[in-house]
């Protein structure tokens, strides 16, 4: 009778895998692609969360699920034993809490032990949500005068119209947007899918792109995706963030838009005409409803902004 083989017996010292490290990538990608942070803000988070993983190695526990408090006050110990400064070590911990905020958006954690941890503001750097004119404007921004203005307007009313991220656009196929139904299916994270509606501007505009620019890109070959770009092949969100700064600066607030600003001004907006927290969180595609509730705060703030603009005792 045949021995079976065993399988390999992993070595004591054999390094563990280091998530840290695994998500940094992906993190700054998001940072750049949907938020649209500097690129010196970027490296200088990649910086500090490449020192992060390097004391996570040895510190911290393999599953980012089982990272507590302790954990994050040991390494801000840690910070405060190499003598850094003050706004140094801030720096430091707003880039862990920015890290950890992503794994709750991508549905890898439930929420963030790092938020318990005392530091300046977490999401400063969100882009601030527009108004319905400034929206208005950017999405009338694209012209015969540009090259693929047809594209570029539904990728623009796409963005605001559902709420999707850079990506979910990116990824949406053709026959998978029902324009006579007014509604598309969306492959969210973890690829979760979800059916995202299309207002009558929105279907106005995907049917122009279709119909008259789409199939000059495409050419003689074959695409399944609904948006290409000039070699005919999937557009991606560099090319989707490329779009949404060129209108945003031909309109001139280019320093404040992303296209995660226009996700951030769809879900305040539905929240301002009084949709329900509940299905904001459906339409977005949130796992948890606390992820939701950081437009709740956006709406919240511009009340209060109006509050102490207007009221004689504000």
């Amino acid at each position: 009778m045949p021995l079976r083989k065993r399988p390999p017996v992993k070595s004591a010292n054999a390094p563990r895998r280091n998530w840290v490290v695994a998500q940094v990538v992906p993190f700054l990608q998001y940072l750049e692609a949907e938020c649209g942070l500097a690129k010196n803000s970027i490296k200088a988070y990649g910086s500090d969360l490449e020192q992060f993983a390097v004391w996570y190695q040895d510190k911290g526990p393999a599953n980012p699920n089982e990272v507590t408090l302790g954990t994050l006050s040991e390494y801000l110990q840690n910070l405060h034993d190499r003598n850094l400064a003050a706004t140094t070590i801030a720096r430091h911990m707003v880039a862990i809490k920015m890290l950890f905020r992503y794994l709750v958006l991508e549905s890898i954690l439930e929420q963030s032990v790092a938020d318990l941890m005392n530091s300046p503001k977490l999401w400063e750097y969100l882009p601030k949500v527009l108004s319905p004119d400034a929206v208005d404007r950017l999405l009338l921004a694209p012209t015969v005068g540009d090259r693929r203005p047809l594209r570029d307007r539904a990728v623009l009313c796409l963005l605001y119209a559902t709420g999707c991220r850079a990506s979910e656009v990116c990824n949406l196929k053709l026959n998978g947007v029902f324009l006579k139904e007014r509604y598309a299916r969306c492959i969210g994270k973890g690829s979760k899918e979800r059916i995202v509606g299309l207002n009558p501007v929105a279907v106005s505009a995907v049917e122009a792109y279709i119909d008259h620019e789409r199939r000059k890109l495409v050419g003689d070959g074959d695409s399944p995706w609904l948006f290409v770009n000039a070699r005919g092949k999937q557009l991606d969100r560099i090319g989707v963030w490329k779009i949404v700064k060129k209108y945003a600066s031909r309109t001139g607030c280019a320093k404040e838009v992303s296209p995660h600003t226009l996700r951030h001004s769809f879900a305040t907006h539905m929240l301002a005409g009084g949709a329900e927290i509940r299905a904001l969180q459906e339409m977005l595609g949130h796992a948890s409803i606390q992820t939701t509730q950081i437009y709740t705060h956006v709406e919240h703030s511009r009340l209060k902004a109006i509050h102490s603009r207007c009221h004689p005792r504000g």
